[in-house]
């Protein structure tokens, strides 16, 4: 799955810069992440780094309405990054 940012965002901008795939961009309101980039850091991290910083406790989840397996998110990155 991709992930997606809530609106209990603060729009602190600490997600934004430590995404690795630049997945991540101010909205009309608050920080939205971008699904056709999220890979879940997969490829980078061992985890999402937006959830690691972010200062708000479960802001960044998993989007339901955009369901991927490990294998999908891994074959994302291999797209973005040939």
């Amino acid at each position: 799955m991709a992930l997606l940012i809530t609106k209990s965002c603060i729009n602190c901008d600490m997600c934004e810069p430590e995404c690795p795939n630049q997945a991540i961009a101010l909205g009309t309101e608050i920080y939205e992440i971008d699904p056709t980039r999220c890979t879940e850091c997969i490829g980078h991290y061992e985890a999402p780094t937006c959830q690691r910083v972010c200062p708000i406790t479960h802001t960044i989840i998993q989007d339901a309405a955009w369901q991927e397996t490990r294998e999908q998110l891994w074959e994302k990155f291999v797209m973005l990054y040939p």
